[in-house]
């Protein structure tokens, strides 16, 4: 059975901090609170001098953002107990807003409460897959803290890339000079190793394909902590990763994604009203692309994939005709892989069991594409046929109800 990469899994930061903690890598305390309340009872448990506040979401910009309710800020940082409590109340519940959002923000269902640490100096470390190595990298710079194309782009140098043998690993000469590249000193240089050590173990124990600290700090009381991090996983290896995979949250996901992927179908939702249906990302960017040309807007990417069935077919039409923006069809295949006959006979099976009201422009070429031609031609469908992608995307524009 063929496998698909569907969507990425996604880790709130508080799960990536107790990922990394279970492999000794050093991290703030904290703990994770769902109101008030609970925020009051964890203060026995986390005594510390400085505490930092942070509404837990999949976006960035978080420290700049506003809340729904007009509470500023989605990261605080007090030294008094009982100042916990009420900012998390004014974030639990609300939706925040921050440049990488929806305009409407998302909903805070919980925040972390974390031990403040004061940081003397930044730097940023990551390992990650790279095609050009064929394998994974080290990727670390003294200069942490902002985003590293930032740093390629103004300072080339302060970058060192480092290919890891995948046999040999990250052994502790290698350590010690990223370390001392890093610029940690005296027993940091040897704690920043035994870090660096412990991520690359990490790396392999959980199918990483990245794994980014940014920063990897140096504190003032002379330690090595992971600040923030950011995690990517190999999909194909959720079967021996179910722990991880079982934290995903969805509800940032847009649901018509999380329903495609059930049926294999790579979906991305966009705000225009024509939709489409193609076979590979390629000729999907394309066919986007001639729709805007032709004056259009496309509702969405959607890519069936090369091992399309009939079921799919029939579920993909179910997913573009349930979005009440959508007001045309465009399927645009071009059947190498793909029988284009299997994509007729969904054509045919969706529109008579979803009683289709939307015009429907169909451009089949390739394999068996006389034979799909015919399937629609005496199926006693109202199909637009298209000649080509130009062609269809003019009949899809054009087609389109005037308001």
């Amino acid at each position: 059975k063929q496998k698909y990469q569907l969507r990425h899994l996604n880790l709130l930061e508080f799960q990536s901090k107790k990922l990394l903690a279970d492999s000794n890598v050093n991290v703030q305390r904290f703990e994770i609170v769902e109101n008030g309340t609970e925020a009051k009872q964890i203060l026995s448990n986390l005594k510390v001098k400085e505490y930092v506040i942070k509404a837990q979401i999949l976006a960035g910009g978080r420290g700049k953002g506003h809340f729904d309710n007009g509470f500023k800020g989605g990261v605080h940082i007090t030294k008094d107990p009982k100042e916990i409590a009420p900012i998390v109340d004014k974030m639990v519940g609300h939706k925040l807003i921050t440049k990488q959002t929806p305009k409407d923000g998302i909903l805070v269902k919980k925040v972390m409460v974390a031990e403040s640490v004061n940081i003397d100096r930044e730097t940023y470390f990551a390992i990650l897959m790279d095609r050009e190595s064929n394998g994974p990298v080290i990727i670390a710079s003294p200069d942490g803290g902002v985003d590293i194309e930032e740093v390629a782009a103004k300072k080339p140098d302060a970058i060192k890339k480092v290919p890891v043998d995948i046999y040999s690993g990250v052994t502790n000469d290698v350590a010690l000079s990223i370390a001392d590249f890093l610029k940690f000193k005296g027993k940091l240089k040897e704690d920043a190793a035994k870090q660096i050590q412990n991520l690359w173990k990490m790396f392999l124990k959980i199918d990483a394909t990245q794994v980014e600290i940014n920063p990897l700090a140096e504190t003032s009381d002379k330690k090595v902590v992971c600040i923030d991090a950011k995690m990517n996983f190999d999909d194909n290896a959720e079967f021996r990763q179910k722990d991880i995979f079982a934290m995903g949250d969805d509800s940032e996901t847009d649901p018509r994604e999380i329903e495609a992927a059930k049926h294999n179908l790579n979906y991305i939702g966009m705000e225009g009203n024509i939709a489409c249906l193609v076979n590979g990302a390629g000729l999907a960017m394309a066919t986007m692309d001639i729709i805007k040309l032709h004056g259009g807007v496309p509702a969405n990417f959607l890519d069936v994939g090369g091992n399309v069935k009939e079921d799919q077919v029939y579920q993909a039409f179910q997913l573009l005709t349930a979005d009440q923006r959508v007001k045309a069809i465009l399927v645009n295949v071009f059947g190498g892989i793909v029988n284009c006959a299997t994509i007729a006979n969904g054509i045919i099976n969706a529109c008579k069991s979803i009683k289709l009201e939307v015009p429907l422009v169909v451009r089949l070429e390739g394999t068996n594409v006389v034979e799909a031609k015919r399937l629609l031609n005496e199926s006693g469908l109202k199909i637009i046929p298209a000649d080509n992608l130009d062609d269809a995307a003019r009949k899809a524009v054009s087609s389109l109800p005037k308001y």
